[in-house]
């Protein structure tokens, strides 16, 4: 990426200690520029800002925070969109604390594309699971780039599914490009920054630090038209991103499972709350207005009598309530769950349960 005075300025005055963004947006506003501020004598800073922070912008940004984005900023796919830059996402602009500036791995088109969250839990269900995967697809080929937070369970299942799709996948992470959390989806990431993108406004060297989640969840729904939550406990940090939806005026949608699920109980509270109980993914295309592809399947296939399957139901079951419907053995039924779990029509949850996948 070409870096040229107003860049390294726009670099310089997010990296300066002590300046949040609502004293960074009142100078911008003020001033009109980076480079204005930075420039400023103290008496004109003393109107707008402490005697602190007036001290630290006439110091400028740690110089070796700002020699590794500069570092990073010459390899390919590395970029910076700033707020006064044309490919900055437009829907951000609509939220009370937009980012200076964010750092971005991948393709920036999609950045102010159509695109939909999806969030969930990080212990997600095989059911959750396979249902943020299909969800995720079906969207993305509607058309919809689909975002979430690159998390393990419910992100990484949206983000795949996006993938395979035609709308393509954003994550919005917590930490600086530079580092990948979590380490277990590193190939995840290489795959987003080169058929999706990777977004922060964190910079460089940012390790993951808890407070920094729920900022980057705000950045999540901010970039949507909608926030769909999958699977979540009532103490989920989904929660955090469908109340922010709410809050910037987005819609939220909740696919609602087994009332003896926990992780069921954040989705019911939603849709409680009025959130958009959703079936399909064309309960959310219609409910957006969104034109449906001609030809394209976004509903589930219709349920099938399988044997096992039906006598499992939709809810987690024990071992002994099995027995109680089938009238099996115990080698009889062990050797049928087995094979249906390797075929994947089954999952072995915790505590001896079982659930059908459909």
């Amino acid at each position: 990426m070409h870096i040229d005075e107003s860049l390294r300025s726009w670099l310089t005055f997010s990296l300066i200690h002590g300046l949040g963004g609502e004293h960074a947006r009142r100078l911008l506003k003020e001033f009109g520029s980076p480079e204005a501020v930075l420039t400023a004598t103290p008496d004109s800073l003393k109107p707008f800002v402490n005697h602190g922070i007036a001290s630290a912008i006439r110091k400028g940004a740690d110089e070796e925070a700002l020699a590794r984005s500069l570092a990073w900023l010459k390899d390919d796919g590395n970029q910076v969109v700033t707020l006064g830059d044309a490919d900055y996402p437009k829907a951000l602009l609509n939220i009370p604390d937009p980012p200076l500036l964010l750092y971005v791995k991948g393709r920036l088109d999609l950045l102010n594309a159509p695109s939909l969250a999806i969030v969930g839990s990080r212990n997600a269900t095989p059911q959750g699971i396979s249902n943020a995967e299909e969800f995720s697809n079906a969207l993305s080929n509607a058309g919809l780039c689909i975002i979430s937070g690159m998390a393990h369970g419910i992100d990484t299942a949206a983000h795949r599914g996006a993938l395979r799709g035609k709308g393509g996948s954003i994550a919005v992470v917590g930490t600086g490009l530079d580092k990948i959390y979590p380490a277990a989806n590193r190939d995840l990431a290489h795959q987003l920054a080169k058929e999706g993108a990777l977004v922060t406004e964190f910079p460089l060297g940012t390790p993951p630090i808890g407070s920094n989640f729920p900022r980057r969840n705000r950045l999540i729904s901010g970039m949507s038209i909608g926030c769909l939550v999958v699977e979540a406990s009532q103490q989920s940090g989904s929660l955090i991103t469908a109340r922010q939806a709410l809050e910037q005026g987005r819609d939220v949608f909740a696919i609602p499972g087994s009332i003896h699920s926990p992780q069921s109980r954040g989705c019911h509270k939603l849709i409680k709350q009025g959130a958009k109980l959703v079936e399909t993914a064309q309960d959310i295309l219609e409910e957006l207005n969104l034109q449906i592809p001609q030809g394209l399947s976004i509903s589930p296939a219709p349920a099938r009598s399988e044997g096992l399957p039906d006598m499992i139901g939709f809810d987690p079951v024990s071992m002994d309530t099995l027995f109680q419907r089938t009238g099996l053995t115990v080698s009889q039924l062990s050797a049928m769950l087995l094979t249906l779990e390797l075929e994947g029509k089954i999952a072995r949850l915790p505590g001896g349960l079982f659930q059908r996948i459909h």
